[in-house]
């Protein structure tokens, strides 16, 4: 039977906020395929790449080998400063993330408090593993992290039907438009032995770099 996500023991935890915060590099190399038009991508793609601000709420739920649960996600990101919030049924179980590249703060509760460098550090810091992890700051925007190769699938719209990416591959089923942009509402994502389901039930995208 499935756990709550409470329960969830404290190592998947710090999986999906590394996930969540994961650095990004400067390039990026891309292998298109798809009915969309390159052109039209491009262009979607410099308009969401321009969102440096957001406010995320919805639910996510993690699937692992032994364990599985669900839960709401709050995250507010400012520039380079974010704040993501990941709680289960009664706020139980809750945790947040917050800082800026150098320096992050990790609360969960009845557990807590640590603080590191990056999302890596951290989980190399509290469990010992060395992850990979990819770059959700892009791919829930639907962009390809920068830095590494990608293969990307366009839909008709030309937005994102899927990637695959540094080990991870994952999958837009439904997009939403707000204030003028396209972006993901529905989202899984593959890899690591885990799979994770992002519903993001409101998006308020802004550009504070204007």
């Amino acid at each position: 039977m499935p756990t709550p996500f409470p329960f969830l023991r404290h190592g998947l935890l710090l999986v999906l906020l590394a996930l969540l915060v994961g650095c990004a590099g400067l390039t990026s190399r891309e292998a298109l395929e798809g009915q969309g038009d390159p052109g039209r991508w491009q262009a979607h793609k410099r308009e969401i790449g321009a969102l440096d601000a957001w406010q995320i709420s919805g639910k996510v739920g993690i699937q692992a080998p032994r364990e599985s649960g669900s839960g709401t996600l709050f995250w507010l990101q400012r520039q380079e400063y974010y704040d993501i919030r990941l709680s289960g049924p009664l706020g139980r179980g809750a945790a947040r993330l917050t800082g800026r590249p150098g320096t992050i703060q990790l609360e969960v509760a009845g557990q807590g408090r640590y603080q590191a460098e990056s999302p890596e550090a951290l989980l190399e810091q509290q469990l010992g593993w060395r992850l990979p992890v990819s770059h959700l700051l892009w791919w829930v925007r639907g962009l390809p992290a920068p830095g590494s190769r990608s293969r990307l699938t366009l839909d008709g719209n030309s937005h994102l039907a899927r990637l695959t990416q540094d080990g991870w591959q994952v999958e837009y089923q439904r997009y939403v438009e707000q204030n003028g942009f396209w972006l993901p509402e529905r989202l899984k994502l593959y890899g690591q032995d885990l799979v994770i389901t992002l519903v993001i039930k409101d998006w308020q995208p802004r550009r504070l770099g204007l």
